[in-house]
C-alpha cells in the first residue's frame, strides 16, 4: 500500500510539472484580479511619497517597462524611435558572437545613428557619434560599444515620453498591478501542495504549484514548535535574511533564491526556485564519481554562486554536494542558506557546518572569521566529487571528532591521477593558513578563476549556462529520494511545546514578496491574459458608470477619490461600497450607482479622526467623529486594499488638520471686526458651513 502510495505521489507531481508548462488558462486555477482604475488615485500619491514616480525606479521594474514600452509604441503621439534603439543596443549587447555582434553593429550605426545625423530628429552628441565611429574604423565591436548613447536615450525617455507615460491609461494599467503585488498576503490555499522533496532539521520541502500563476516552486515549511524546542528562532529568521538578499537585485543563476515568505499559525513558509533534479550527493550516489572536465563544470557553476553571496558580504558556511541541486537541464544552484551569516558589520565566529567540509577556522572556537572560510569548503567538495569522499575522511570514519582533528592537523595528500593545475589548485583551496589560501589574499573569486586549472573557461558563458552539463537529469523522474524513504516528523517529538503570543510576536514582520522575482513570474505567466480580461471588463464598466467614477479630477481640487467601504445605511447596519472624493473642504460619499445626491461630510463637522485603525466587525477602520446633530457621532470607513487604507486615513487627516487651522485663522480675524473672539468662531463656523455647503452643492 505504502509503495502505491509513493507513485501515485511522484505521478501527481510530474502531472503538476506538465501543467505548469500549458498556456496561462489552463495551469492557473485561481484568477488575478487587478483592483479598479480609480486605484490610480492613491497609488499615485503612495509612489509620490515613496519617491517611486523616478523614471528609473519606474522603468527598471519588469512591469513597468514593459507598459511604458507599450506607451511609447502604441499610445505616444509622435513615434518614440528611442526606445526601438535602446532595445536594439541592449540585444548588441547580449549577442555572444563576435561576427553577428559586428553585423549588428553596422545595422544599429545605419538605421539609427547615420538616420539621426542625416535627418536631425533628436540632439545625440558629437562625442557618442565620434566615440562610437572610433571602434567601428578600427573594426572593432565591445560590447559597451553603444554605452554613450544609453544615458542620451535616458535623458530624452525620462522627460516628455515619461511625463505623457504618468497621465495615460498605461501608469492606471501600472498602479493597479502595483497595488496588487503590495497587498499580497499569502496562506496555503494559494498553493496546490504536491511531493515531499527533502527534509532537514525543521521540517521539510515539497514540490508545490502557485494557483493563480501555474508557476512550480519549491516550499520549505519550517515547523514553529519544532523551532522553539531546538531554540532554532533566529536562525529561521536569520534564512529569511539571506534569502531576502541574494534574491533582491541582480539575479542570481546559481543560488536557490526566494519570491516569497510567509507564515500560518505552525509554520513558516518559504516559496523558493523549484530544483528537480536533485543534488549531487545523490547522483553521486547514482552515477558515480566526476572525472575532472566534469567536476570543472561543477566547479565554475559554483563559483558564480559564491561570488554572489560574498559580494553582499555573506559567508554561506555549509558548501558541500548534498546542498547543490541541479536543474531540469543540469545546471546547478547552491540550496539551503539556513547556516549562511552577514559578515559585514561583525565576523562570525561561532562553529557551524558539516564536518570534514568546515575550515579550520570555523572549528577553532573563538575564532572570528569571514568569506574565506568557503574557499576551504569549495576545496572539500571538489575532492569529494572527483574521490567520493572528503579529503577529511579518508578511512570513511564517522567520527566527528576526528574528523576536525584530521582538517586541523593533517596535510592532504593528493592523488598522482590528478594533474598538476588541480593538484595545485586543491593544494591552494585548503590550505590551514587563511593568509595563504586562494580565494583569500585580497581578490576573492577572482582569484580562483584566474587559476590554470581554470584557463579557457568564459565566465560570461558560465553565466549564460552556456556550456553543456556533464549530467542531464532523466526527464519524466522526480530525482529524489522515495516520498517514505525521505519521511516526516514524529508529531510526538512536540506534543508538549506551546507556541504563545510572544512566539508568534517574533514572526510579525516574517512575510515578504520579492518584487521583481513576483513581476517577472507574472510576465512569464499570465500577464497579457489578465491585461485582456481587465481591458475587457473596465470598458464594460464604463459604459455603464456615469463619469465621475472614473474622472481624473484633474481640473478640479480633489484630493483624493476611489472606492471605499463605509459602514451604516438608512435600513440596514452593514459595509457599503462608495465611490468617495476628498476635497479640501469635504468628502464626499457617492453610491455605486451614483444616481443618487452623494453623502456630504464637511470638515467643520468633523470633531475627531483616530490616530490608528480602529478593529470593528471583522475590519481596521478609520474612525471619523462627527457633530452636525443628525448623526450618531461616528462614521466608520474601510478598504481591503491596506496601501489605499492608509492614504485614505493620512489625507483625511491631512485635509482635517488644515481645515481647522484654516477656520482657526479666519476666526482671529473675524474677531477682530465683531469685537470678541467668541462671537468671530461663532459667525465663522455659520459662515464656514454655508459656503461649504455651496460649494459642494455647485460642484454636483
Amino acid at each position: 500500500m505504502a509503495d502505491l502510495e509513493a507513485v501515485l505521489a511522484d505521478v501527481s507531481y510530474l502531472m503538476a510539472m506538465e501543467k505548469s508548462k500549458c498556456t496561462p488558462a489552463a495551469r492557473a486555477s485561481k484568477k488575478l484580479i487587478l483592483p479598479d482604475p480609480s486605484v490610480r488615485s492613491v497609488m499615485y500619491k503612495y509612489l509620490e511619497k515613496e519617491n517611486e514616480l523616478e523614471f528609473h525606479k519606474i522603468f527598471n521594474q519588469v512591469i513597468g517597462y514593459n507598459l511604458f514600452k507599450d506607451f511609447c509604441e502604441n499610445d505616444s503621439e509622435e513615434p518614440i524611435q528611442q526606445f526601438k534603439f535602446y532595445e536594439q543596443i541592449k540585444q548588441f549587447e547580449k549577442t555572444e558572437c563576435y561576427e553577428e555582434r559586428k553585423k549588428m553593429a553596422r545595422e544599429i550605426y545605419d538605421n539609427f545613428i547615420m538616420e539621426e545625423m542625416l535627418s536631425h530628429t533628436y540632439d545625440y552628441s558629437k562625442d557618442a557619434v565620434i566615440s562610437v565611429q572610433k571602434y567601428l574604423l578600427k573594426n572593432e565591436v565591445p560590447t559597451n560599444l553603444f554605452e554613450p548613447y544609453i544615458e542620451e536615450i535616458f535623458s530624452y525617455l525620462k522627460g516628455k515620453p515619461f511625463k505623457k507615460f504618468l497621465e495615460s491609461d498605461k501608469f492606471t494599467r501600472f498602479c493597479q498591478w502595483k497595488n496588487l503585488e503590495l497587498n499580497i498576503q499569502l496562506t496555503m490555499n494559494d498553493f496546490s501542495v504536491h511531493r515531499i522533496i527533502g527534509r532537514g532539521g525543521f521540517g521539510e520541502v515539497y514540490g508545490c504549484r502557485k494557483a493563480d500563476t501555474g508557476k512550480m516552486y519549491a516550499m520549505k515549511c519550517l515547523d514553529k514548535k519544532r523551532i522553539k524546542m531546538k531554540q532554532g528562532e533566529m536562525l529561521a529568521l536569520n534564512e529569511r535574511s539571506m534569502l531576502q538578499v541574494v534574491s533582491t537585485g541582480n539575479d542570481c543563476p546559481f543560488i536557490v533564491c526566494m519570491t516569497y515568505a510567509f507564515h500560518t499559525p505552525d509554520k513558516l513558509c518559504f516559496i523558493l526556485d523549484l530544483m528537480n533534479g536533485g543534488d549531487l550527493h545523490y547522483h553521486l550516489s547514482q552515477h558515480g564519481v566526476f572525472n575532472e572536465d566534469e567536476m570543472k563544470f561543477y566547479a565554475a557553476e559554483v563559483i558564480l554562486g559564491l561570488e554572489h553571496m560574498h559580494k553582499r558580504f555573506i559567508v554561506y558556511r555549509d558548501l558541500k554536494p548534498a546542498n547543490i541541486l541541479l536543474d531540469e537541464n543540469g545546471h546547478i544552484r547552491i540550496s539551503d542558506l539556513g547556516l549562511a551569516c552577514d559578515f559585514s558589520r561583525k565576523k562570525p565566529h561561532a562553529s557551524v557546518g558539516t564536518h570534514g567540509y568546515m575550515a579550520p577556522e570555523v572549528l577553532s572556537k573563538g575564532t572570528a572569521y569571514d568569506s574565506c572560510a568557503d574557499w576551504f569548503s569549495f576545496g572539500c567538495m571538489l575532492y569529494k566529487l572527483l574521490k567520493g569522499h572528503s579529503p577529511f575522511r579518508q578511512h570513511k570514519t564517522k567520527d566527528k571528532h576526528e574528523i576536525d582533528k584530521m582538517t586541523l592537523t593533517m596535510n592532504v595528500e593528493l592523488p598522482d591521477t590528478f594533474s598538476p593545475e588541480l593538484k595545485d589548485l586543491l593544494d591552494l583551496l585548503l590550505q590551514r593558513d587563511v593568509d595563504k589560501r586562494l580565494g583569500c589574499m585580497g581578490n576573492g573569486a577572482e582569484e580562483v578563476k584566474s587559476h590554470p586549472f581554470f584557463s579557457g573557461i568564459d565566465w560570461h558563458q558560465v553565466y549564460m549556462h552556456k556550456y553543456t552539463p556533464p549530467l542531464i537529469p532523466p526527464r519524466g523522474e522526480v530525482n529524489a529520494a522515495d516520498a517514505f524513504d525521505i519521511g516526516s516528523f514524529d508529531e510526538e517529538d512536540t506534543k508538549g511545546i506551546k507556541l504563545t503570543e510572544s512566539d508568534q510576536e517574533l514572526y510579525k514582520n516574517f512575510n515578504l514578496t520579492i518584487s521583481e522575482r513576483w513581476q517577472q513570474e507574472v510576465i512569464e505567466t499570465v500577464y497579457e491574459t489578465i491585461n485582456q480580461e481587465t481591458d475587457k471588463i473596465e470598458q464594460k464598466k464604463k459604459a455603464k458608470q456615469k463619469q465621475h467614477f472614473d474622472a481624473d479630477e484633474k481640473e478640479s481640487d480633489c484630493i483624493l477619490h476611489g472606492y471605499i467601504k463605509k459602514y451604516g445605511g438608512s435600513f440596514a447596519s452593514l459595509w457599503q461600497t462608495k465611490y468617495a472624493k476628498l476635497y479640501p473642504n469635504r468628502l464626499e460619499l457617492h453610491s455605486e450607482s451614483g444616481n443618487n445626491k452623494p453623502e456630504l461630510i464637511f470638515m467643520d463637522q468633523i470633531e475627531d479622526i483616530s490616530s490608528d485603525f480602529v478593529p470593528y466587525k471583522g475590519e481596521q477602520c478609520i474612525q471619523i467623529r462627527v457633530n452636525d446633530g443628525s448623526r450618531d457621532g461616528r462614521i466608520l470607513l474601510t478598504n481591503p486594499d491596506e496601501i489605499g487604507l492608509k492614504e485614505w486615513a493620512y489625507s483625511l487627516r491631512s485635509a482635517h488638520k488644515v481645515s481647522q487651522e484654516l477656520l482657526g485663522s479666519m476666526a482671529k480675524k473675524a474677531g477682530k471686526i465683531y469685537g470678541s473672539e467668541r462671537d468671530g468662531n461663532k459667525s465663522m463656523y455659520i459662515l464656514g458651513g454655508n459656503s461649504m455647503q455651496k460649494n459642494a452643492n455647485g460642484a454636483n
